[in-house]
């Protein structure tokens, strides 16, 4: 049987609130650099040093750097589910369907579920989550080991796929 692709889907972080904050942070810096180094007046009541703001600018052109290229890949395919949130992880990682005993897509909160978005890992009792934004999901869960949200757009197409696979199990 050939294993080929029936379901994928990439998701990144685009969301407008979160590149406003990371934009607001970078011009803070910015700002800091500009008035401390051109205008040689000290930035904020106990300034840093000069070398300071330079390395807390890179810090956070590297943070804007890893939020445009993270991205949450999902593929399904006839063996099972393979998920990988890169740059965090290199490899995808196999779910196979005799490892798991139910799966299904289920609306979730983000926030009071798992404490927020991106790789979650279990501080609220839910097991793992590996989301970008919104509040549909992917439910894995797997016999003995922690169970695992993956984030989804695709919902309905998701949920199609799963059923003609057989492997729908909620």
């Amino acid at each position: 049987m050939e294993n080929k692709i029936l379901f994928t889907e990439t998701q990144q972080f685009r969301q407008w609130w979160v590149w406003l904050l990371i934009f607001l942070l970078n011009g803070l810096f910015l700002y800091g650099i500009y008035q401390q180094v051109v205008l040689k007046i000290p930035f904020g009541t106990n300034p840093t040093s000069n070398e300071g703001l330079y390395i807390g600018f890179a810090l956070m052109l590297a943070l804007t750097l890893l939020f445009w290229v993270m991205q949450l890949q999902t593929i399904v395919k006839e063996d099972g589910i393979y998920v990988k949130f890169f740059p965090i992880h290199f490899r995808y990682k196999k779910y196979a369907w005799d490892n798991l005993s139910k799966v299904y897509v289920r609306e979730y909160s983000p926030l009071t579920e798992y404490g927020g978005w991106g790789i979650r890992l279990g501080l609220f009792g839910k097991g793992n989550a590996y989301n970008v934004k919104g509040n549909q999901g992917l439910q894995l869960e797997i016999p003995g080991k922690t169970n695992l949200l993956i984030g989804t757009q695709q919902p309905e197409a998701l949920k199609a796929i799963l059923t003609q696979l057989g492997q729908y199990k909620a």
